[in-house]
């Protein structure tokens, strides 16, 4: 059996996730990384995105909402604002907030408004991430 690493994924709330996996795949600011048993201490920071990690051939996907990753001691820990399981989300729910990030990521562009640009922005990031954990579940 191959040696595995300890993935910790934490909210505000509390613990979302907490076992041994064989790789864990996240969405690092300077680009998407993985993590095996064994690797080296880390440090990153984490973006709006999917995490997915696997255990045994079995993916699992889980949208993160932006916080930290520490790699020390054969243990992966994500510290996000939030994480959500493909099978929590509400894709009707996620589709609507897609559209309405959409129109004012537009309306904001137009005003040339900085700050409703980057919160539209990220509003969006989150609604396509959720989407895409969603069609997986």
């Amino acid at each position: 059996m191959a040696e595995k690493i300890q993935l910790e994924i934490v909210t505000p709330t509390g613990p979302v996730v907490s076992e041994a996996v064989d790789i864990v795949t996240a969405p690092g600011t300077d680009g998407d990384f993985g993590v095996l048993a064994g690797h080296a201490p880390l440090l990153s920071t984490i973006k709006i995105g999917n995490l997915e990690y696997k255990n045994d051939n079995q993916t699992q996907t889980i949208m993160v909402n932006g916080g930290f990753c520490e790699v020390s001691n054969n243990k992966i820990t994500f510290l996000v604002e939030s994480a959500e399981r493909g099978e929590d989300i509400d894709a009707e729910r996620a589709l609507r907030a897609k559209e309405r990030a959409e129109k004012r990521l537009a309306e904001a562009q137009r005003q040339q408004e900085t700050l409703d640009v980057a919160r539209a922005e990220a509003a969006l990031q989150r609604a396509m991430a959720r989407l895409k954990v969603g069609e997986k579940s």
